[in-house]
C-alpha cells in the first residue's frame, strides 16, 4: 500500500501488524541513450510493486535525489542530477527519526546504485545507513534514558538480539541485487544485465533504437533480453522475501 493514499487507521494497523515499510532509493543518473535517467530507482520501485502482490507492506514515496557523482557522464545534457552524501545525510535522519516516531519498527530501504560491494558502501547508501543508526540512537536515548543500555533491564540484550530483537534492526539497508544474485546475473551500468531488468519491469521505458554503441559500458546492451530480465527479477523477489521474513521473525 502506498504510503501517501493510508488513512491513520490503516497506518495504525500496519505497525501493530509490523507491516514492512519500504523505501524505494536511487539516484537520478544518464544510462545511455536507450535507458531512462531514473532507472536504478525505477528497478527498486517496480520490484516492490511486484512483491506487494504477495504480501502486506508499505511502499514509502521513492527518493531518486541521491549522490550518483558523475563518473559516468558531464550533467550538461545527460539528466544526472547529483545531491552530495553531506547534504542526504540530514534528510534520511529527519525522515527515519518521523518514522520512528510514528511507530514503525519495520523499515527497510533498497537501493540498485553503486552496490557491486554494498558491504563496504557507496555514498548514497552509506549516508542513509549512518542516518538510520544516528536517528536509533537518539529515539532510543530520548524514550529511554541516557544509559539506557548498561540499565540491568537490559541484561538480557545479547539473548533478545540472537533472537531478533534487536532495536538496530528497527532500519535495515539492502542493495537491490545480492552478492549472490550479482554471481549469476550481469551486474552492468545500462549493458545487457540493466537493459535487461527494464525490459521485464518497466518496458515502456526502453528504446534501443536509440542505443549508442560508443560507450563501452552500454554495448552489451543488445544482448539484453525481457527473458533475462524475467530472471533477474525472480532472484530479486526471493532475495527481498527473505530479508523482510529474517526481520519479520
Amino acid at each position: 500500500m502506498r504510503y501517501e493514499l493510508m488513512r491513520p487507521s490503516q497506518i495504525r494497523q500496519a505497525i501493530a501488524e509490523k507491516w514492512p515499510a519500504i523505501l524505494p532509493l536511487g539516484v537520478l543518473e544518464y544510462h545511455g541513450e536507450h535507458l531512462p535517467v531514473g532507472m536504478d530507482t525505477l528497478a527498486v520501485v517496480k520490484a516492490v510493486e511486484l512483491l506487494e502482490n504477495e504480501m502486506p507492506l508499505i511502499i514509502l514515496p521513492p527518493f531518486y535525489y541521491g549522490a550518483a557523482s558523475y563518473a559516468v557522464a558531464l550533467a550538461e545534457g545527460s539528466g544526472t542530477i547529483h545531491v552530495d552524501s553531506s547534504e542526504l545525510l540530514p534528510f534520511a535522519k529527519g525522515l527515519f527519526r518521523s518514522l520512528l516516531r510514528i511507530g514503525f519498527r519495520n523499515i527497510h530501504f533498497f537501493i540498485h546504485h553503486q552496490t557491486e560491494n554494498f558491504a563496504a558502501g557507496m555514498p548514497t547508501d552509506l549516508a542513509f545507513k549512518l542516518a538510520a543508526r544516528q536517528a536509533i540512537m537518539e529515539f532510543l536515548e530520548k524514550e529511554r534514558g541516557e544509559g539506557w543500555w548498561g540499565n540491568n533491564n537490559m541484561a538480557d540484550y545479547y539473548a533478545r538480539q540472537s533472537a531478533g530483537d534487536d532495536p538496530f534492526n528497527w532500519i535495515q539497508g539492502h542493495p537491490l541485487m545480492t552478492p549472490g544474485i550479482i554471481a549469476q546475473y550481469p551486474f552492468d551500468h545500462a549493458g545487457e544485465g540493466e537493459t535487461s531488468l527494464m525490459m521485464a519491469l518497466c518496458p515502456e521505458t526502453v528504446e534501443m533504437k536509440l542505443h549508442d554503441p560508443k560507450a563501452w559500458y552500454t554495448r552489451s546492451a543488445t544482448k539484453a533480453s525481457k527473458e533475462l530480465g524475467d530472471k533477474g527479477v525472480r532472484m530479486i523477489l526471493e532475495a527481498m522475501r527473505k530479508a523482510l521474513q529474517r526481520r519479520a521473525s
